[in-house]
């Protein structure tokens, strides 16, 4: 078999990764974290019986890094479970430079002093270098394990899949399900912060981005405001955990909980669009930015129709028509044109012309020939714009203050959206923001732009750096946060991803996401009453019917 690219002979029935790692790879001891088994990661704990390669997770690597927090987690919760056996964990979302966590039935509540034992209590456990566990139980067995802990929504999740074994892991008495791999004990998992952070806490671990190293809390309210909003919804909805959402569609009532999610977006939408009106003197310039498949097009329309109920005219210009000449675009260090750079865009014309617009002045807008990757004129009349009619910018760049420096900031009204997901797998178990964002770049991009899931996969690491350069260290510039993830969604583009992602052959790299997608999407029942879905709703932007797009 190979591992890491050197052919050995094959190990004996029953060798874990771990075992070969220590026999082949001695150098990788400290820094592996993970094993890739035929494009498929594993924990370093499995066995490789049948595998053909096999290479190593480093902990400097974004999959790394995740693994690491992941186990960090289950520290967190076996300290918890020691200290207070009847209390809860449940981890909510990544916000201010960690992730926030409740830890509910604690007599009093929780208070900076026991968030001060906690973290005590978690540092003995690393001092300890205690065991993390791996236990492959049939599924019913590991079903009656959790119902007997009263941990009903596990079990509850754990029956309905489609597995006859499923994996288990206990560090001392605790045992727990989580969703991916984990370290092989608690001695490594000594990088973390502990904070108070009411009602909950937040817990900090490092990430590509901090180089390894604990990242400080930053505080985001803005953020933080809507996720508490996302977690409100979920309350209203009755549906925290995904095992909420299938009960709810296999009791009949998920026309419900369609209607129910697309009305609460449709109120947000029209409150944002009630306090552009009541400053309607000062609000003229509307920039949206988001990351990539968070329903920008569709959220500009919906918010450009409450803005005529309030007795607005607002006009719509595309920031892609002022892409500078291709020849004058800058380059990446791979040397490929970086469309996403504010560099590639003509910044000082578009100030120019806003600033008139505003003023009152006609002019002429210019027109981007993707095809020739020059700008052309004459494509339109020259214009200008009445008292009553606000300007629609959507693009990355539209929270960054560069972008617009000759608009004064009382005129501008930034808003960043993005899909943040308020459902759970369960209370230990996260649903990844861009887990979600990813399935619906995938359908959308295979329905309406010709592209295969390998291609969308591939091309996914080099938008989250653009993302993670332009648009999220300006999120909290936003006047105000929208959130479009709509709570039944997952269960819609099920369907619709599950071929794409199948599709992926299993030598290629993007199949270990490919299949990570899979495994997540199995939690979800298909939901197929796509009739109850309006034609204006955010999420036809993906799976097609949508009133805003031909």
């Amino acid at each position: 078999m190979l591992v890491e690219g050197k052919t050995v002979a094959a190990p004996a029935a029953g060798t874990t990764a771990k075992e070969l790692l220590e026999r082949v790879c001695p150098e990788l001891k400290e820094t592996a974290v993970a094993g890739i088994m035929d494009n498929e990661v594993h924990d370093l704990q499995n066995p490789l019986d049948g595998c053909r390669s096999l290479s190593f997770v480093r902990l400097d690597t974004q999959e790394g890094w995740d693994v690491y927090r992941r186990s960090v987690i289950f520290l967190l919760i076996t300290a918890v479970h020691e200290m207070e056996p009847q209390a809860e964990v449940k981890v909510d979302f990544s916000a201010n430079g960690g992730l926030f966590i409740e830890v509910l039935g604690l007599a009093g509540g929780l208070t900076a002093s026991k968030v001060a034992a906690i973290e005590k209590r978690m540092r003995a456990i690393v001092a300890e270098d205690r065991p993390i566990v791996k236990h492959f139980l049939p599924r019913t067995e590991a079903v009656q394990l959790f119902k007997a802990s009263k941990a009903i929504e596990k079990a509850n999740l754990i029956a309905a899949l489609a597995k006859e074994t499923v994996s288990v892991y206990s560090c001392g008495a605790y045992q727990d399900y989580l969703y991916g791999a984990m370290l092989g004990s608690t001695g490594r998992l000594a990088r973390f912060a502990l904070d108070f952070f009411a009602p909950g806490l937040l817990l900090r671990t490092p990430s590509v981005t901090s180089r390894g190293e604990v990242p400080p809390a930053k505080p985001q309210p803005k953020l933080s405001h809507v996720l508490t909003q996302a977690k409100r919804w979920a309350d209203i909805l009755h549906c925290d955990y995904v095992t909420d959402l299938n009960r709810s569609r296999r009791s009949g009532q998920i026309g419900d909980i369609i209607r129910v999610s697309e009305a609460l977006q449709e109120k947000s939408i029209a409150q944002i669009a009630d306090h552009i009106a009541a400053k309607r003197d000062d609000l003229r310039l509307i920039l949206i930015a988001g990351p990539s498949s968070s329903g920008k097009t569709s959220f500009a329309q919906r918010l450009r129709i409450q803005l005529r109920v309030n007795g607005l005219e607002p006009v719509a210009i595309s920031l892609d028509d002022y892409f500078c000449n291709r020849v004058d675009t800058p380059r990446t260090p791979e040397g490929e044109y970086d469309y996403e750079a504010l560099e590639a865009l003509d910044v000082k014309l578009f100030n120019e012309q806003m600033v008139k617009l505003l003023n009152g002045e006609e002019v002429e807008l210019p027109y981007y020939n993707f095809v020739t990757g020059e700008r052309e004129w004459g494509h339109s009349a020259p214009f200008s714009i009445a008292e009553n009619q606000p300007i629609i910018i959507e693009g990355i760049h539209g929270l960054n203050e560069k972008l617009s420096a000759s608009i004064p900031r009382k005129n501008k009204y930034k808003i960043y959206i993005s899909a943040l997901t308020q459902l759970n797998v369960d209370a230990h178990n996260r649903i990844p923001t861009t887990s979600a964002r990813l399935v619906r770049r995938l359908v959308r991009d295979y329905q309406f732009r010709g592209s295969s899931a390998m291609k969308t996969l591939k091309q996914w690491p080099d938008v989250r750096k653009g993302e993670e350069k332009h648009i999220f260290p300006f999120q909290e510039e936003a006047d105000v946060m929208f959130n479009s993830a709509l709570i039944y969604e997952l269960g819609v583009l099920k369907k619709y991803a599950k071929p794409l992602l199948e599709a992926v052959p299993p030598e290629v790299p993007e199949h270990i996401m490919a299949k990570k997608l899979l495994d997540f999407c199995a939690y979800f029942d298909d939901i197929t009453e796509e009739d109850e879905i309006p034609n204006n709703s955010l999420l036809r932007e993906f799976i097609g019917k949508s009133v805003f797009f031909k």
